[in-house]
């Protein structure tokens, strides 16, 4: 078992290595860093659940693919067994704080923080709140019973203020009024990109409610204002224009067509792409394919 470390210099502080001292949930280090521009980790695996905060400045989170630029009161979760890499913005480099927790309950914690396997990345608010819990964990650095207790407390204030972050400030289900941080536009943007990146993995309009941090409800409600359709119809929409896109220009059977948009059910796809084009998807490819021999067997014009 690694022994407990404690740096203390200008730019960096953290607590690390602590033990486990129940399975409910418990503390594994925690920290506070300036980074500087070159600062940088690449490919990390880690064995347990780490949100970092950012304080101030810039920088990237990757994980599975998926690159995400991240700015001031914005935090990131590594889970464990996957690969991620972040680094800090080369012209505003971040300041961030973290903690690194494992235990039986910490799946719950975080879901009910608003993190999901398609949201890696949300806002968060009581910065000064937050900052304050974790350099209450730094100075409890001496290994006492009572110092256990002091750091699992912060841990789970933490986590109380996530949770209530989430739940109040952008979990209001049954109102479309409720308080958000950005102007309609921004979210609907934000959608759209997510869309983009996922809408191949049979994402749905929850998937991209969580990924935003906002309610179903509200996120339906900026569509309609924003581009005057539903969220679900934007997605629809989206993935028939691609799969269409891949009828003639690939050879690609219609079930795997219907598979490569996010479609599990080849049937419930061709009924969705007959509503949208008026034509089979076998019969969009074949019309597309006479068009194009009638197009070539015409004279060219001098």
């Amino acid at each position: 078992m690694k022994n407990v470390k404690y740096t203390d210099c200008a730019e960096f502080r953290c607590l690390e290595h602590l033990r486990e001292t129940c399975m409910d949930l418990y503390l594994i280090h925690c920290g506070l860093e300036h980074c500087l521009p070159t600062h940088a980790i690449s490919h990390s695996i880690r064995e347990e659940y780490i949100v970092h905060f950012v304080l101030e400045g810039k920088g990237s989170y990757t994980v599975n693919g998926i690159t995400y630029f991240l700015n001031a009161n914005q935090m990131f979760l590594i889970r464990p067994g996957e690969e991620v890499s972040y680094a800090a913005d080369m012209e505003e480099p971040w300041t961030y704080a973290w903690i690194g927790f494992n235990g039986i309950r910490a799946e719950a914690c975080l879901k009910n923080s608003g993190f999901s396997k398609q949201a890696y990345v949300l806002p968060f608010r009581n910065q000064d709140l937050l900052v304050e819990q974790i350099i209450r964990i730094l100075n409890a650095v001496q290994l006492s019973f009572s110092n256990d207790l002091k750091r699992n407390a912060c841990l789970m204030m933490i986590l109380s203020l996530l949770v209530d972050n989430y739940t109040h400030d952008f979990c209001n289900k049954n109102s479309t009024s409720g308080h958000y941080d950005y102007n309609r536009n921004v979210y609907v943007e934000q959608a759209m990109d997510y869309v983009k990146w996922r809408y191949s993995y049979g994402i749905n309009v929850s998937d991209i409610a969580n990924y935003i941090g906002i309610s179903r409800t509200y996120l339906n409600h900026v569509f309609q204002k924003e581009l005057g359709l539903s969220a679900q119809k934007f997605l629809m929409d989206f993935r028939l224009h691609k799969a269409a896109n891949l009828l003639i220009s690939t050879e690609y059977p219609v079930a795997e067509v219907s598979t490569s948009v996010g479609y599990e059910d080849s049937l419930a796809f061709s009924k969705a792409f007959k509503k949208k084009f008026g034509l089979s998807p076998k019969n969009y490819r074949l019309q597309k394919e006479d068009l194009e021999k009638y197009s070539e067997k015409q004279p060219a014009i001098e």
